[in-house]
């Protein structure tokens, strides 16, 4: 039966089922296993309307989606959901229920791309199943709001508008901590030092990119669910429903702006190294050019052949020193000549 918030346990238990709550039936949720979630499902005619329950799943336990099939009338389209290929974050309506695919990071997330994750909700006037295979971050939200903060969760839909906006906030946090990692970066190369590696900006602008195209909602789907959606939505769950995007949009393009930054950044870099490149070749280059007339010089008077030119002059010695030295000079003015007007 119910079980009280307070002894509540994380993790799933033989069914795969994470947690559970029921709401309505007291002023706050109510924790239930498996075996109460299933005696509230089995009892539909005695429950009162304003009651309904949120299920989490965990997918990666075998039994998770057998127990789903077995024990709710979920649409064909959820269970196809979790199998297509495609994971883009859309809601849409299928058989009077909501069918949404969420996108979120995992905990301890760390700009690495594998650090992504779905999950998956179905959302009916009394029922909501939601299926991840890894921990999330918004879920986790969510549950603590549930069951510490015990914010008021007056409907199903209300919940999914919960989880969006706590994903909202999330993304949030991302691009906050993102933009102080910038933020880092430009003063270190305003202060003349490239510590930073291009290849740390390019991994950030990498996992930044797969953010924002697994997280903006589709907006063809989202469009018709907001034109018509179900009978059982109130006008304010669909209201909100709305701003709740809106505020993922705004999320989205503060994240696109910080791509763009991040772009800047490497562009900015690229020359300072370039420019490092070119002044460390100009030096060996000179270097090389002033060496070239004593090795050519050097050579010549080395080979063991007759005829060497002034090898019986008494001066001979300062005489070869002073031509070195004034193909030197010549040498060493038409690079600088060359590079000055280059």
């Amino acid at each position: 039966m119910a079980m009280e918030t307070a002894g509540f346990t994380y993790g799933s238990d033989t069914s795969g089922l994470v947690w559970g709550f029921l709401f309505g039936r007291e002023p706050q949720p109510l924790a239930l296993d498996s075996t109460a979630a299933l005696a509230w499902l089995a009892d539909g005619a005695a429950r009162p309307a304003q009651e309904f329950v949120w299920l989490h799943f965990n997918l990666s336990h075998a039994a998770s989606e057998k127990w789903l099939m077995t024990h709710t009338q979920l649409a064909d389209e959820f269970y196809e959901t979790l199998h297509q290929g495609s994971r883009s974050t859309r809601i849409e309506q299928a058989e009077n229920t909501l069918i949404a695919v969420v996108n979120d990071v995992v905990h301890n997330f760390s700009f690495e791309a594998s650090d992504i994750s779905t999950m998956w909700a179905s959302v009916a006037q009394n029922l909501v199943i939601t299926a991840r295979r890894a921990p999330l971050q918004s879920i986790e939200r969510l549950r603590q709001a549930v069951i510490k903060n015990h914010e008021p969760i007056r409907s199903s839909v209300e919940l999914l508008i919960h989880l969006l906006r706590d994903q909202a906030d999330v993304l949030v946090n991302i691009v906050r901590d993102a933009v102080a990692r910038v933020d880092d970066i430009e003063d270190h190369l305003l202060a003349g030092r490239l510590v930073p590696k291009r290849a740390d900006l390019g991994g950030m602008r990498r996992v930044l990119v797969r953010l924002q195209r697994l997280l903006a909602p589709e907006p063809a789907a989202l469009f018709r669910l907001l034109q018509r959606p179900p009978s059982w939505v109130s006008e304010l769950d669909s209201l909100e429903l709305r701003q709740s995007t809106e505020e993922f949009s705004v999320v989205l393009s503060d994240m696109s702006s910080l791509q763009e930054r991040i772009k800047l950044l490497q562009e900015e870099i690229a020359a300072s190294v370039n420019e490092e490149n070119s002044r460390s070749l100009f030096v060996l280059t000179i270097v090389t050019v002033l060496a070239l007339p004593i090795n050519i010089i050097a050579g010549m008077l080395g080979m063991n052949v007759g005829g060497i030119p002034l090898a019986q002059h008494p001066q001979g010695f300062w005489i070869i020193v002073a031509i070195i030295v004034t193909f030197t000079v010549v040498a060493g003015w038409l690079v600088v000549r060359v590079q000055r007007n280059s």
